[in-house]
């Protein structure tokens, strides 16, 4: 019989992706050690993933998945983690995968036999209340954090977010970082890409924001299939340096850490801002999962009948007055207020 007594708990967190869930995923952990401080705590995670997870004080080991070692490779692994004996697994991704490593960590779950377990509903009943009927039972304000840390209060684990930084990026990755930016270090680092097109605040609004800001130095942000954010470094190429796909994860994580704020979309950038406590303004459109809860962050957002709209802003707009009017009603005028607010107070 596995051991009860939380001196003696051994946690399992089950996310593998994407990108900005593993990132605000990662208050987990100290909110797990602020309830039992002596408990272990492991993480699988998809093999990429991986290094975000470095360093974090919280997390005593991290399980890499490889997607191309498949089922088989998956099976393996949980079969080597079956040996750790876990007291507690906390499903927070609620896929196929994540259910395959349930499975066999308590075959005899249905029984009530084996390690305590919580599984992060997707709460697909007020989804479709929300987005189908426009009836919100959700709590409000959305919050992401909250939304990962809510399931665990059964075990007495508070869905407060424990305070940043909650990511912890490697000295490897700040040199890095440091390397890259060259001139540009301490600037103003923007996000201008985003998983869908309905999150991006417009391009031609990035590019205003940096006329309206000639003494000031920015660096892009973004992945390799980003080729737009070149057209935005175009409008003043002098004092904007575009290091969109030219960063892994780990050093766009430390650019933002080294830069004097992020402006930022609804992506995974603004959640390691966050986790960081990075003074960062978030650009919110259609999508209402992955809001932003730290008092570092100031959200810009338009309070419309429409919004949200879908679940991860995919869309088609639904707005029959202004296409994609949650985001165009935020003018690079605003945001240059703000910005220049920001950088008024001090720094973390």
């Amino acid at each position: 019989m596995l051991l009860r007594d939380p001196k003696n708990a051994k946690f399992l967190i089950i996310r593998f992706s994407s990108f900005g869930d593993v990132v605000q995923t990662l208050s987990v952990p100290s909110a797990i050690k602020a309830s039992f401080p002596e408990a272990q705590i492991h993480w699988i995670t998809r093999k990429d993933m991986a290094p975000l997870l470095k360093n974090h004080p919280n997390i005593d080991k991290i399980w890499e998945f490889d997607r191309k070692a498949g089922l088989k490779g998956l099976i393996r692994l949980c079969l080597q983690m079956r040996r750790e004996g876990f007291t507690h697994i906390y499903d927070a991704h609620n896929n196929m995968r994540s259910r395959v490593i349930t499975w066999i960590l308590r075959p005899l779950g249905i029984l009530g036999v084996g390690p305590k377990f919580i599984r992060r509903s997707i709460r697909r009943w007020k989804r479709f209340l929300l987005f189908k009927f426009r009836i919100n039972t959700f709590e409000m304000p959305f919050s992401g954090q909250r939304d990962l840390l809510e399931p665990l209060q059964p075990w007495g684990i508070s869905k407060v977010s424990p305070a940043a930084p909650q990511i912890f990026p490697s000295e490897e990755s700040h040199k890095k970082a440091q390397e890259v930016l060259g001139p540009y270090a301490d600037c103003v680092a923007l996000a201008p890409s985003a998983a869908f097109f309905l999150k991006r605040w417009p391009k031609e609004y990035w590019k205003e924001l940096i006329l309206l800001n000639p003494d000031q130095r920015f660096v892009l942000l973004g992945g390799p299939e980003d080729s737009f954010i070149e057209d935005i470094r175009d409008v003043a190429p002098e004092r904007v340096l575009n290091l969109a796909g030219k960063c892994s994860l780990q050093v766009s994580s430390s650019v933002v850490a080294l830069s004097r704020m992020l402006i930022s979309n609804d992506t995974g950038l603004l959640h390691v801002a966050e986790q960081l406590g990075q003074r960062t303004i978030a650009l919110m459109g259609p999508a209402p999962f992955g809001f932003p809860s730290r008092s570092s962050t100031k959200v810009l957002e338009i309070d419309l009948k429409c919004r949200p709209c879908s679940k991860h802003g995919q869309g088609p707009c639904v707005n029959k007055e202004k296409y994609h009017q949650c985001l165009v009603d935020i003018t690079p005028e605003q945001v240059t207020r703000e910005m220049k607010l920001l950088l008024r107070t001090s720094h973390r």
